[in-house]
């Protein structure tokens, strides 16, 4: 037991900058606090002594500001940064080496029974206010940008951000949604929707002027091309 209050402790003072001394993390660092909370609690759970798991649960929150069901499985080294609001499901499995930021939801996604709530792999980065929802899994050494909404499994070695979220990075290499099919939500529908309306006006402005047109024709369909992304240009998109 010893040992792993050490190696928390080691770990926040790897992971955060402005972690001083092993005294000021003791005392300042609630994360630390709730983790340590959370242990017991969950011994008291795994033990049938759910009532009493449960109640101290929530004297932990009243203390630390974050709520951590009693049933969620927690590995080594979990380093909760400031900690404020982050919420904790029952059913939630979290690897070795996590870090959660403030604000931090691994939630469910209804009244459904059973595994309903995230696994997160080792290594996994959630930034602040990220929500990550459902029996899904986010995968080893994967990150998820502060504000996400994360309702998708995730693969190994992946940035996602956004809402809802996608991968935009994998293994380091940049990902590029190409199938309209694969965009889920409105902004890059509609941005998807301009850059195809923009490459065919070019298209036709290449034709027109290399093209054996009338003057005034050319012209006036330039007029109408002009008009046209200026209307594009001026669309209002209400996500």
């Amino acid at each position: 037991m010893f040992g792993s209050m050490r190696e928390d402790v080691r770990s926040i003072l790897d992971h955060d900058p402005a972690a001083r001394s092993v005294l000021e993390v003791l005392l300042c660092y609630s994360g630390l606090h709730a983790l340590w909370f959370h242990r017991c609690n969950h011994w008291l759970w795994k033990h049938n002594l759910r009532l009493l798991a449960r109640w101290l649960s929530q004297v932990a929150r009243l203390l630390t500001a974050i709520e951590i069901h009693p049933g969620a499985q927690i590995g080594r080294r979990l380093f909760i940064d400031h900690g404020m609001g982050v919420v904790i499901g029952e059913t939630s499995v979290i690897g070795d080496d996590v870090t959660l930021y403030q604000g931090v939801t691994l939630g469910g996604t209804g009244k459904e029974k059973g595994k309903r709530h995230p696994t997160l792999g080792n290594g996994v980065v959630i930034g602040a206010g990220a929500r990550v929802l459902g029996n899904i899994r986010v995968g080893d050494n994967s990150r998820v940008g502060a504000g996400s909404v994360v309702l998708r499994d995730v693969p190994d070695n992946s940035t996602i951000v956004g809402v809802p979220g996608h991968v935009v990075l994998r293994n380091g290499k940049p990902v590029v949604i190409t199938d309209p099919k694969q965009i889920r939500d409105p902004l890059s529908a509609a941005l998807s929707a301009v850059a195809t309306q923009v490459m065919d006006l070019r298209e036709r402005v290449r034709k027109l002027e290399g093209g054996e047109a009338p003057e005034a024709a050319a012209s006036a369909e330039l007029k109408a091309i002009s008009d046209e992304l200026q209307s594009i240009i001026e669309i209002d998109y209400q996500i």
